[in-house]
């Protein structure tokens, strides 16, 4: 029995790996966003200084084991077999939650996630054990003196101090992240070099001496350095404790005389301070939530070894052994870090976590993630209220200054030169760093284990709603988002009790059977979200493109050709897929099309940016890019209702089409091919005298489709074609139509846009 709970122990540990690896591709988000958002330095620089804050925070993270271990639950009221299951349940599960949300981009709370297993997972041991275990329960009630429920399994004091502290700092994150940065933009505004050169030193001093007292000087108390020997003989956590305002003020005036002397030599501070926040919050995200991934694996090996030396049956043996203070192995916690450093640099899942942020705080509009909500649009319009009696009541004078602090302009126009601009600046960058880490630092310094995803993402859009980032145009996009990614912070805590609980449940009753069952369940889960993830970043690869003034014309060519190219292809496959009921090949084909769909749905959200790009000489060449990507759009909404229409008909087995109509088809499908044909040489060859005759051939192919119609109707009127069949044809044949038109309507658009680029 001895060995299988040792290979369960080893088992933790591999788990603890793994949730390592999609954690951290969660909490890449946490430290990452503001210095990539605001590009204070080329990436792997970035990467470089948040590995090394990592490595340095794991070994402040040692008195954060505490709560996986008793922070949740009382470890004493359970024996060594259920206290196996509930870390189990609690690994499987949160490795399976994480990996989800990170598939799909979506930041969550790592912290929540673990908070919530352990409860549910937890009170579902207690339940079996109320209902399984009469003799157990009378002992436990000989001990705490008074009836047995559910309560008492559950350190229901602390679990409320835990989930009360992640709420609130939800609301603190986001008002004292707002306010910081109002005062901040109100000293430097928007074109802040001047000012920069006045305060930026004392303003960047007192922020990184925030940052060293609370993390340094707060943060020593639970670290693995607290009992290190000072030469006057104090050890280091009091030593610190007494000199704590020498410390500060000594920090003060040296970060403030080296920011000053950087300046005088060219330096930009602002990436200096940006580059030491990230250190920071890296350093504390390890510090804090270094327990999330490692802290249940940990106590899992505390347990066996403490049940290994008692002797006893794992069925038997209480665990009052995890009440008392544990010490962290530092070996364990370097390693932990090392695997965190190692998946930050090869994550391609966190970097989707980290646009999801990114997108919702940037300072320029664009393509937007998220849609609009009721409950946004009626925010938006009650703060838009208030906002314009507030200024009524506030002198002229007042609001000529606030508009001139707060004018994003000289940050929009430095934006509009650069090929891949920053979301933000490095103002709003070193404030989201320097808030983040000092709350995050705080809840470390009492072993709360905050939320660093909340705390950072709050944080995040606290400072853009004070910077105005969320204007009139993207407001209920960028609140729809919050919502959105708030309720999923809900869900998780809801998801993660229910889903621990139920595994937690299952492993009771099936025992090893059940938990290696699930683990291999896991692992399927993970491979095919891996997969998943893979084909995404492929798909997207394909459709992101960058189109520069310089090349624009070259790569409108190339998406009107390689457009008019697949159009062809997908009407070939629908007649085929129609004609032998092929419902793979129709389902294949509509995916097709969904990703040309989604290239010109791209091309035509990002205009603004595009155009931003010409200079005041290609206004009318603007004009002409509009019109080619209007077309393009239009040509990728017809097929795909072509495509999708013929897929619902072969999905609902409604029935063949009659062979006429399927020759019928196979002869437009050969008409569209040489149609297209010629148009696609035209615009290679930009031979548009041409243009006249491919008018007359669409004009021809037209009244044909008019025939094809109306024969249909005859058929209709003979009863040879039932209603979806009919419904089917006709809207194909009108679809067709719509190709046409669409495809001369390209070429003469491009013609021009040939035409004017070249004057």
């Amino acid at each position: 029995m001895e060995n299988i709970y040792l290979i369960l122990v080893v088992v933790l540990f591999a788990l603890a790996i793994s949730d390592l690896i999609v954690g951290v591709s969660n909490d890449a988000v946490n430290f990452l966003n503001s210095a990539i958002g605001a590009k204070a330095a080329p990436f792997k620089i970035i990467m470089g200084v948040a590995a090394l804050g990592i490595l340095v925070g794991t070994t402040f993270s040692s008195g954060m084991m505490e709560v996986a271990r008793k922070g949740i639950f009382h470890p004493e009221h359970f024996y060594f077999s259920e206290i196996m299951i509930i870390f189990l349940a609690v690994m499987l599960t949160d490795i399976i939650l994480l990996d989800t949300f990170n598939t799909f981009g979506m930041p969550t709370s790592t912290t929540v996630s673990i908070v919530f297993e352990l409860l549910g997972a937890a009170v579902s041991v207690a339940v079996v054990k109320l209902a399984t275990q009469p003799e157990a329960i009378a002992q436990i009630q000989e001990v705490v003196g008074h009836p047995v429920n559910v309560g008492t399994f559950i350190n229901t004091s602390k679990a409320v101090l835990i989930v009360s502290g992640i709420l609130l700092s939800v609301v603190v994150a986001f008002s004292v992240g707002a306010f910081v940065q109002y005062i901040s933009r109100l000293l430097f505004s928007f074109n802040y070099d001047k000012n920069m050169k006045y305060f930026g030193a004392i303003w960047g001093g007192l922020a990184i001496m925030a940052i060293t007292y609370f993390i340094l000087i707060k943060g020593i108390k639970g670290s693995t350095y607290s009992k290190f020997e000072m030469p006057d003989g104090m050890i280091l956590k009091d030593w610190v404790k007494v000199n704590s305002l020498l410390i500060m003020g000594y920090s003060f005036v040296a970060w403030t005389i080296i920011l000053k002397v950087f300046q005088l030599l060219k330096i930009d501070i602002l990436k200096v301070i940006v580059l030491v926040g990230t250190f920071a919050i890296a350093m504390a995200f390890a510090g804090n939530d270094l327990v999330n991934f490692i802290g249940v694996p940990l106590a899992g090996y505390h347990a066996y070894q403490d049940w290994v030396a008692s002797g006893a049956d794992a069925s038997t043996h209480l665990m009052s052994g995890l009440t008392g203070k544990v010490p962290t192995e530092l070996y364990l916690l370097v390693i932990a870090g090392l695997i965190m450093v190692i998946t930050l640099w090869i994550s391609k899942k966190s970097r989707a976590v980290i646009k999801t942020s990114l997108d919702l705080s940037s300072q320029s509009e664009g393509e937007e993630k998220f849609g609009s909500s009721i409950m946004a649009r009626n925010i938006v319009r009650s703060v838009r209220r208030s906002n314009k009696m507030i200024k009524k009541l506030l002198p002229a004078g007042v609001n000529r200054f606030l508009e001139n602090k707060f004018d994003s302009q000289p940050f929009q126009q430095k934006q509009a030169q650069e090929k891949n601009p920053p979301a933000f600046d490095m103002i709003r960058a070193a404030v989201n760093l320097v808030v983040a880490s000092i709350l995050i630092s705080i809840g470390t310094n009492f072993k709360l284990p905050l939320s660093t995803t909340y705390v950072t993402f709050m944080v995040a859009m606290g400072t853009s709603l004070a910077d105005r980032a969320w204007d009139k145009e993207s407001a209920v996009f960028r609140i729809t988002g919050v919502i959105s990614v708030i309720g999923g912070w809900f869900f998780t805590a809801f998801s993660a009790f229910t889903v621990a609980f139920l595994v937690a449940l299952l492993f009771s009753y099936g025992g090893f059977y059940a938990i290696f069952g699930m683990m291999a369940v896991v692992i399927f889960i993970v491979v095919k979200s891996y997969a998943f993830a893979r084909k995404k970043e492929q798909e997207k690869a394909t459709i992101i493109k960058d189109i520069a003034e310089d090349n624009v014309l070259e790569e409108c060519t190339a998406s009107i050709t390689d457009t008019l190219t697949q159009v062809s292809g997908i009407f070939d496959n629908v007649v085929l897929g129609l004609e032998t009921e092929d419902r793979k090949l129709l389902k294949n084909t509509k995916k097709d099309v969904d990703v040309l769909n989604k290239q010109a749905k791209y091309l035509k959200d990002n205009i603004y940016k595009t155009i931003q790009k010409f200079d005041e000489d290609s206004i009318k060449t603007s004009h002409f890019y509009v019109q080619v990507l209007d077309y393009l759009r239009e040509t990728a909404h017809d097929l795909t209702f072509i495509v999708g229409s013929s897929y619902e008909h072969v999905e609902n087995n409604f029935g063949e089409l009659l062979d006429v109509q399927i020759t019928e088809l196979k002869g437009v499908a050969k008409d569209i091919r040489e149609y297209y044909k010629q148009i696609i040489s035209t615009i290679n060859t930009k031979q548009y005298e041409n243009v006249r005759s491919i008018i007359d051939s669409r004009q021809n192919l037209i009244n044909k489709m008019n025939e094809y119609r109306t024969i249909q109707i005859k058929r209709v009127k003979h009863k040879e074609a039932g209603t979806k069949n009919s419904m089917l044809y006709l809207g194909i044949l009108h679809e067709v139509k719509n190709l046409l038109l669409n495809g001369t309507n390209l070429l003469k658009s491009q013609r021009d846009f040939d035409d004017f680029k070249k004057k």
